[in-house]
């Protein structure tokens, strides 16, 4: 049953550049130039998360090659890999759209002088990417992945109204993510009042996902949730299906892990925010600076269902939740 519509992350087979048709050119004359917008949105698979930002920008009435050229460049979900992906795309880049807070560490590292916009970052304040949400004060400035800390939080609350005597979660995560102290931070800071303990188990390739989830069964874990990253949205489908095989009902950031089998979910829309990038590069065109932009945070969350896991699990969704539902799968 699909309560809103939305759209995915992932544009399928797609290619990028994605054949649109745009308008005639309505940008404010006088710029004199082609701008050209270095664009990475994370691993090969991601060409979606680009191909939104293109449509977007045509909206505003950019046209490809005639003011502006957008050149992806894409990485694994890890320091380095992003790192050179960003060196690669630097030196021919008049501004930079970067994906996650592997993205935007990254470029704060590398990135001295030109503009760069982060899209769906964790906590860009508590890692040092800005000053402040309302003053980012530097060449950074972009849309936070969370609104709140609470967003973990409400995460954690989600499986508790599922499972109310649970007792025990797991707390998978990306060994070298960010959004991994902020996260934690957060669920530590509920797990006393809502009456469980965190198990985290830390991986950092795909071929130890298998052996985590082990761990996870060793470590007696009742239910599995998930910290948001990179690395977690890729690994989506392998994540929901070793949860499945392993029993552990499990609570997602991401809406692609629940329609692949996981359980819950409660996220931002990603093709909202990349939508919402657009109107960043926009005003930089126009002379903005990043300092001056204030961060934004997601317009838009989506509560996901996945009631054939939950019959899969024996579990029965609470009503109140059903009801709050952006999606719920049959």
């Amino acid at each position: 049953m699909r309560r809103r519509d939305f759209i995915g992350l992932v544009g399928g087979a797609t290619a990028w550049p994605l054949a649109v048709t745009w308008p005639s050119c309505s940008i404010a004359e006088g710029t004199g130039k082609v701008w050209r917008v270095g664009v990475l949105p994370g691993p090969r698979g991601s060409e979606g998360s680009a191909n939104i930002l293109e449509r977007s920008l045509g909206d505003l009435g950019y046209v490809r090659d005639k003011n502006i050229v957008l050149v992806s460049q894409y990485s694994e979900p890890n320091p380095q890999s992003t790192e050179d992906a960003i060196l690669s795309i630097l030196p021919t880049s008049d501004l930079l759209v970067v994906a996650g807070t592997l993205g935007g560490v990254a470029a704060k590292k590398l990135v001295t002088t030109k503009p760069v916009i982060f899209v769906s970052v964790g906590a860009p304040v508590d890692i040092g990417l800005v000053e402040s949400l309302s003053r980012p004060g530097g060449n950074l400035t972009g849309i936070t992945f969370e609104a709140s800390a609470e967003t973990y939080a409400k995460r954690l609350q989600l499986l508790k109204e599922v499972m109310p005597e649970l007792n025990r979660v797991a707390v998978l995560q990306a060994r070298g993510d960010p959004n991994v102290k902020f996260a934690m931070a957060s669920f530590e800071a509920a797990a006393p009042l809502l009456g469980v303990q965190l198990l985290p188990v830390a991986v950092s390739a795909p071929n130890e996902l298998a052996g985590a989830f082990d761990e996870m069964k060793r470590n007696e874990s009742e239910a599995l949730i998930v910290i948001a990253g990179l690395f977690t949205i890729i690994n989506s489908r392998q994540i929901a299906a070793l949860a499945l095989a392993h029993r552990l009902p499990s609570c997602h950031p991401f809406k692609e892990t629940v329609v692949a089998g996981g359980l819950i979910g409660l996220g931002p829309d990603i093709g909202a925010m990349w939508r919402q990038a657009a109107g960043f590069v926009d005003k930089i065109i126009r002379g903005a600076e990043p300092k001056d932009l204030p961060v934004q945070q997601p317009t838009r969350y989506e509560l996901v269902v996945n009631l054939k896991t939950a019959k899969e699990l024996s579990l029965v969704v609470p009503p109140s939740i059903l009801a709050r539902a952006d999606l719920v799968i049959e």
